[in-house]
């Protein structure tokens, strides 16, 4: 399959929610993946380690603008 405008994974970026929320001045925790457009609609939400805040918290999808 071709890779073309109407591909159903996309990039997405992952950010801390408590990086964000707590304005910690040291850095925001961000990584990169890939979700499938058509099974997973919503914005998606992993729980994954934040090296800032020193445990597992959760990422959520922001958007990218290009």
């Amino acid at each position: 399959m071709a890779k073309g405008k109407d591909a159903p994974r996309v990039r997405v970026i992952l950010e801390c929610t408590g990086c964000v929320r707590n304005a910690v001045s040291r850095g925001v925790s961000r990584y990169i993946t890939q979700k499938n457009r058509h099974n997973t609609s919503k914005q998606l939400e992993l729980r994954k380690f934040c090296p800032y805040c020193h445990k597992h918290m959760i990422h959520g999808e922001i958007k990218i603008n290009k």
